[in-house]
């Protein structure tokens, strides 16, 4: 019999930048997956060849990215090919702009890849404390994040200090993409997009509640999904 082939992840990011705090805890979850997993530069994709042959993407933290261009390439590669997708903390707002772009066509998220400073007016201070600490969220009934949980509450583990202002993400959070989390003020913490097999965008780190062996049930979930992909017929997206 020909040797089995493992599931490929993309780990999309800059591994480093920033210190970032849960590329270390990435790393070390990773030796034990049952997967293959590569760290993909953002500079490295110019186009969607770069991503080819993967059965998923995690978009990691640690925006500001080196070229936010290739990070929404690999957004839109994985949504458009109905592989499961996760971003986390910079990865879900680059989902929510990948989308704002390329499926709403919202002006205001109209060339900002050319252009960084165009997102400026978009990006707002957090109100509350984010730097490494837990925070309650309220999860929307009925969505893939409260079956993943089993239930409508939650406490996550945030690390950033920055977002985008409400008005933004009430447009952005339209057609298949919805808002499935949200803070104690009712500020949008995650979002997926439901006609996906698996799309999972959340501004808190569920890397950072998890350890080697004892992954956080969104993890779990995800990599789940990643191998069903990998064993998925040719043409068939993994449901």
């Amino acid at each position: 019999m020909p040797p089995t082939v493992r599931p490929r992840l993309a780990l999309v990011g800059d591994r480093g930048n920033h210190n970032e705090p849960s590329h270390p805890r990435i790393d070390a979850m990773r030796e034990r997956w049952d997967l293959s997993t590569r760290w993909v530069p953002t500079e490295e994709i110019g186009d969607d060849g770069a991503l080819a042959g993967f059965d998923g993407v995690w978009v990691v933290p640690g925006a500001p990215y080196h070229h936010q261009p290739g990070v929404h390439i690999a957004v839109r590669h994985a949504r458009e090919r109905g592989l499961p997708f996760l971003g986390t903390c910079g990865g879900f707002f680059s989902a929510l702009i990948e989308h704002a772009q390329n499926v709403l066509k919202l002006p205001q998220a109209q060339g900002v890849d050319e252009d960084p400073e165009k997102l400026t007016h978009l990006v707002t201070p957090l109100t509350c404390s984010l730097n490494g600490e837990t925070a309650p969220l309220r999860v929307a009934e009925g969505s893939l994040l409260s079956t993943i949980y089993g239930r409508t509450e939650a406490e996550e583990v945030f690390h950033c200090s920055y977002g985008l202002t409400r008005e933004f993400m009430d447009e952005a959070s339209d057609g298949t993409l919805r808002i499935s989390a949200w803070d104690a003020e009712g500020a949008p913490r995650a979002l997926e997009i439901t006609d996906h097999p698996f799309f999972v965008g959340s501004l808190f780190q569920p890397e950072l509640s998890s350890r080697p062996g004892a992954e956080h049930p969104i993890l779990t979930a995800f990599l789940d999904a990643v191998r069903r992909r990998a064993t998925a017929p040719v043409g068939q997206s993994a449901g």
